[in-house]
């Protein structure tokens, strides 16, 4: 796990001074070593260059052949690469067969020979997470990709003399090379979902490559010539006849013990974060055969006992007979973990914060690898939202029968009779599209159509679907609205998860210099499980997770299974409305006299939400929060179309 960063293009003796401004504010992602290489792009004239840094964080061969940029002797191919492939040990044996020798023992070789033997087809015999740039000297070129489902961040920025790119925003605008400038399609996004969806970030100069994508880049980019657009070269899989039950089960336990013994291989020390749920206890389980001294790590909070679940974890790692940490947040310690989180913020978001808290205690005990449950949800249907969108079926499919126009006009009116916390509800649900997507979508919602407009922004002026998202965000999307559980996996996976947990574990855990592993999002499990019909998923009975209950039954007992999801929940409307009060109620002063926002809008919005109690009450103030705090930190003086703004006092509540 590490850092890259580069630029392609001609900007002169100003780009080696770039680069290395963009390593030093990823330090984080990699103490223990960097390295700069430069190469030259497209025709001899102009001088255009590709220019790589990085910074390392050992967990492979932790040796001097380990070092990035790693060149080719032969080719004089180069590769910057951030991740980790989990399958390397197998691709090492192929190349090898192929006549190409090693001098390393780390993943990072076998990627250089692999691009340089397969070209950018190696990325489909890719199983693992990861960011690359990859120089091709034959051609003077150069790759960016990403893994399957963007679990490793690259964030692109093209300037009138080339493109800057990073692991990490807070890189690229640190190069010096690229503004500041606010987005508001990149805004209003991350309200109305809580983060910016890919590939928006906030920021109007900088853009996310998408997940799955891979994108070539030439002299040409010095040049301010165009580019080809990213292509896909993965996509979510389409629904496919499964094998019976009890095969599918065997095959579903065949590729999660794969995977998690190819993602246990580290050089360094490996714990796993231990929830009192199923997901991590199947995790725990699955790497406790790959150890024989297994470390697991909870976090519990003092402020709320109904959200802790360090004694089911507990039970669990007793169970197991694991090595089990315990880190117990109180009023005090979360004050001071806040204002980590709001500093380290590499771009705003409502969630992070949990993932911080138990990276720092795993790093504070001196590990550098952790396996996460991450991934399960998603795709063996344990949110609330795959119950949630078969029950709005059921209640708006009569509504269909009027045309969606017609219901834009009759349903704000009828909805005023409601009540203000059930209004803006009823105009979401009834007057918008009713397939599984429209659906699925709107139940991951954080502020509504009526929140947007009323803090200054205008959908359609922006560019942005009914959904608020940019329209390339559909692009992974797979045989959308044949089914429901397939549908809303894919919202899941591509838009929830892919946009907002695995952005936040990436830079909450990097920002302790941790590195985190998916095991459940390995490609194979991904490309099994997704396949799979919703019939299979969700049987009759109120169970969820099926499958992987039925696997999980062969590891653990009983009493473990049994247990409610309940997930690892913070008290934070406790903390928001007592121990971290001054603290957001400086970020709302803040953010309603920004210029990117309606002042007046985001006072009636927080007064709304405070006077109103609930789960998306407290994700819509978190979420202008970190705004408030983000926007601060980026300093207040970047262009933005300015908006009026009709009062600006201090909110309280």
């Amino acid at each position: 796990m590490c850092g890259i960063c580069g630029i392609i293009g001609g900007f002169g003796d100003r780009t080696e001074p770039a680069v290395r401004a963009m390593m030093q504010a990823m330090v984080h992602r990699g103490p223990d070593d960097d390295g700069y290489e430069e190469r030259p792009v497209g025709s001899d004239i102009g001088g255009a260059v590709a220019a790589f840094g990085f910074r390392r964080l050992a967990i492979l061969d932790l040796t001097p052949a380990g070092h990035q940029p790693m060149v080719d002797a032969i080719t004089g191919n180069c590769l910057a690469f951030n991740g980790e492939i989990y399958n390397f040990r197998h691709l090492r044996n192929r190349l090898a067969a192929q006549g190409v020798r090693f001098r390393s023992t780390g993943d990072t070789e076998v990627l250089l020979q692999a691009l340089t033997c397969w070209g950018e087809a190696a990325l489909d015999e890719l199983d693992g997470m990861f960011a690359f740039a990859f120089y091709e000297a034959r051609t003077r070129r150069v790759l960016l990709a990403r893994d399957h489902l963007g679990i490793k961040p690259l964030y692109l920025a093209r300037q009138p003399r080339g493109i800057v790119f990073a692991s990490e925003v807070r890189a690229v605008l640190a190069s010096g090379l690229v503004p500041a400038d606010l987005d508001q399609a990149g805004l209003a996004a991350f309200l109305a979902y809580g983060a910016p969806q890919d590939p928006l970030t906030v920021h109007r100069a900088i853009r996310s490559l998408p997940a799955g994508s891979m994108q070539w880049f030439d002299g040409g980019a010095a040049a301010g010539s165009p580019s080809p657009p990213p292509r896909r070269w993965w996509r979510f899989p389409p629904v496919a006849e499964p094998l019976p039950e009890g095969e599918l089960v065997d095959r579903i336990q065949e590729v999660c013990i794969q995977a998690v013994r190819e993602q246990c291989v580290a050089d360094v020390p490996l714990v796993v974060f231990l929830s009192g749920g199923v997901d991590s206890a199947v995790l725990a389980a699955l790497a406790k055969g790959n150890s024989d001294r297994l470390f697991t790590f909870t976090v519990g909070n003092a402020t709320s006992a109904t959200e802790d679940e360090t004694a089911q974890a507990r039970e669990t790692a007793g169970f197991l007979e694991t090595v089990h940490y315990e880190t117990v947040v109180d009023d005090d310690w979360v004050q001071s973990e806040w204002r980590e989180w709001m500093l380290g913020l590499d771009r705003p978001s409502v969630d992070g914060l949990n993932t911080l808290l138990v990276s720092n205690a795993v790093k504070v005990a001196g590990n550098t690898v952790a396996l996460s449950g991450l991934g399960a949800d998603e795709l063996f249907g344990g949110y609330v939202t795959f119950d949630e969108v078969r029950r709005l079926r059921r209640m708006v499919a009569p509504a269909g029968v009027v045309p969606k126009a017609a219901r834009s006009v009759m349903v704000p009116l009828v909805a005023r009779l409601a009540g203000v916390n059930r209004r803006q509800r009823i105009i979401d649900l009834f007057g918008g599209g009713i397939t599984y997507l429209d659906l699925a979508l709107r139940a991951r919602r954080v502020h509504g159509d009526e929140h947007l407009e009323a803090m200054g922004f205008d959908r359609r002026a922006l560019g942005l679907t009914e959904h608020w998202l940019p329209s390339e965000a559909y692009d992974a999307l797979t045989d959308v609205n044949q089914e429901l559980f397939h549908t809303v996996s894919q919202v899941e996976t591509l838009f929830y998860m892919g946009n907002t947990l695995l952005r936040d574990a990436d830079i909450s855990s990097m920002n302790c210099s941790l590195e985190t592993r998916v095991p459940f999002l390995g490609r194979r499990v991904v490309d099994l499980v997704g396949s799979i019909p919703g019939r299979i998923h969700f049987p009759p009975g109120p169970a969820r997770k099926h499958l992987l209950r039925q696997m999980a039954s062969r590891v653990l007992p009983p009493r473990v299974l049994e247990r409610p999801k309940r997930g690892f929940h913070l008290p934070l409307t406790l903390w928001m409305n007592g121990a971290l009060r001054e603290e957001c109620e400086g970020s709302i002063a803040g953010l309603a006299t920004s210029p990117a926002i309606d002042g007046g809008g985001v006072h009636d919005v927080w007064q709304t939400a405070v006077a109103h109690p609930g789960h998306r009450s407290q994700a819509q103030r978190l979420s202008l929060v970190v705004l408030g705090a983000y926007l601060d930190k980026i300093g207040s003086a970047n262009p933005v179309a300015a908006r009026p703004t009709r009062n600006s006092a201090t909110v309280s509540g």
